[in-house]
């Protein structure tokens, strides 16, 4: 995945790899010494790397780790010995890095390898898509510890169900990518040595048509997926009434009705 262009914002960070491949931007956990465990630092360069490249010209995103694994989520070294206050610091960081990747205009995808755990594992829910290779595995380990996996619970909880998480969350147990898959955890679960084709087809597709809609849909998806239905079709209805009137819209329907292919200005 290695390359620069302009899609790829040039930026030096400590702890994150910020490539370029093709149209995407490639955000590399680099902590491979640490298992890209998720220390304060680490996730301040997430953020970064996140926010510019949401403000770039990048047609997705693709979060990735270096190393032997995904990430194993929280630093303990940063936790062992902090007060209530600095740990709650840290998870309120961690909360705005999650928030961060469902409202920066691009679909993100993980790509995932080797384990995801804990906060590893909530990174992996909280991106729109995700690719596993099949010799991957997924945990929230805190239920067989004595530090219950409260936050990443939130992300993951909302991807499998209540019974689903329910089992990950108080066993602890790893579970594998073809379980993930059929929880609904990742998109696709691969060969190993198909992941990164399969990633970069996902994406190619999901970041077909006009950016710009594609960055309303995205905002509106996650804010209407928060409401009772009757909500989430009033806010659909007026943002779908309201974009119809975009040049995206009007382009759109202009190259369907005259049966050729649509000129989207990105």
């Amino acid at each position: 995945m290695n390359g620069t262009n302009a899609n790829s914002p040039a930026l030096e960070l400590e702890n994150v790899l910020v490539e370029a491949d093709g149209d995407f931007a490639v955000i590399i956990m680099n902590r491979p010494q640490r298992r890209n465990a998720l220390s304060a630092a680490h996730l301040r360069d997430l953020i970064a790397a996140f926010s510019a490249i949401g403000d770039s010209d990048a047609a997705g995103i693709i979060l990735a780790g270096a190393g032997p694994v995904f990430s194993a989520g929280h630093d303990f070294a940063d936790i062992a010995t902090a007060d209530e206050n600095a740990v709650r610091g840290l998870l309120d960081t961690c909360t705005e890095l999650m928030d961060l990747i469902q409202s920066v205009p691009q679909p993100v995808i993980a790509r995932v390898h080797g384990l995801a755990t804990a906060a590893g594992c909530q990174l992996v829910a909280t991106c729109d898509l995700a690719v596993a290779a099949q010799s991957a595995g997924f945990a929230a380990p805190g239920g067989k510890g004595g530090w219950f996996c409260h936050t990443p619970m939130v992300a993951i909880a909302r991807n499998i169900g209540r019974k689903r998480a329910a089992e990950l969350a108080y066993t602890g147990d790893v579970i594998t990518a073809a379980q993930a898959l059929d929880w609904g955890l990742v998109n696709r679960a691969v060969p190993d040595q198909d992941l990164d084709a399969a990633v970069r087809d996902l994406l190619t597709r999901a970041t077909r048509g006009s950016r710009a809609s594609k960055a309303v849909g995205k905002r509106t998806l996650y804010e209407q997926l928060s409401l009772p239905q009757a909500d989430a079709y009033r806010l659909a209805a007026r943002v779908m009434a309201e974009t119809s009137q975009t040049p995206a819209a009007r382009e759109g329907m202009a190259a369907f009705l005259a049966k050729r292919q649509p000129i989207w200005n990105n």
